[in-house]
């Protein structure tokens, strides 16, 4: 990898990237099927239910159907506890970051799972993998995604995140930081949430990213 335009994307990069996706997509497809024929059912017998509840409550069925659930007790088996920011908290394990987020600025589980698509798609060498759901039982209900560790890397200047940015095609904005194209904005890609190793190549490792309105 390398900030070089012309560079190609290795296709088993490609190919991983796409099949995790489409899991994805079966998993937010499913969640949404069964959020729709929860409200569907219960018409206004429960007025007091929001859709953020259906969400929990659904994800939270399906994640211990499918083998998806990890109890809030067993968190800390994911690994060694790293740095933890506005959304995730992260533990590493050998070469895996797991990152168990909060929703804080998705709002949304299944809002969450299109944000990690978008993702994957924009910058398939940090992409992410759904692990598990956690959370406590009948209560809160959050993601656990997993990501490759970047190694031997620190937070990239500004700058080579700008120059990163227009060789993938998107232009910058005036906000520091933010990014477009013709079908995505892409934001906070700050230091903080961007490596470079030491041959100078760039991970983003999260970002905030919304498709444009048409």
């Amino acid at each position: 990898m390398s900030h070089d335009i012309f560079q190609s994307i290795p296709q088993g990069v490609i190919g991983t990237q796409d099949a995790e996706n489409r899991r994805i997509q079966a998993v937010a497809n499913e969640l949404l099927r069964r959020c729709q024929l929860h409200e569907t059912q219960r018409g206004d017998c429960q007025p007091h239910v929001n859709r953020i509840d259906i969400e929990q409550r659904v994800t939270e069925a399906f994640a211990k159907e499918q083998g998806l659930w990890l109890p809030m007790v067993r968190v800390f088996d994911l690994g060694t506890p790293g740095p933890s920011g506005n959304e995730n908290d992260t533990y590493v394990s050998d070469d895996i970051v797991y990152k168990v987020n909060n929703l804080l600025n998705s709002g949304s589980i299944i809002r969450l799972l299109e944000k990690v698509m978008m993702h994957n798609e924009i910058f398939p060498y940090t992409s992410y993998r759904l692990y598990a759901f956690t959370g406590f039982d009948g209560r809160s209900v959050m993601p656990v995604l997993s990501q490759d560790l970047v190694k031997n890397a620190l937070p990239a200047p500004q700058i080579a995140i700008d120059t990163y940015m227009a060789a993938i095609g998107f232009n910058r904005e005036d906000s520091v930081g933010r990014y477009s194209n013709t079908r995505y904005t892409v934001w906070d890609l700050i230091p903080r949430n961007v490596l470079q190793d030491r041959d100078g190549d760039i991970y983003v490792v999260d970002a905030e990213i919304k498709i444009n309105e048409q």
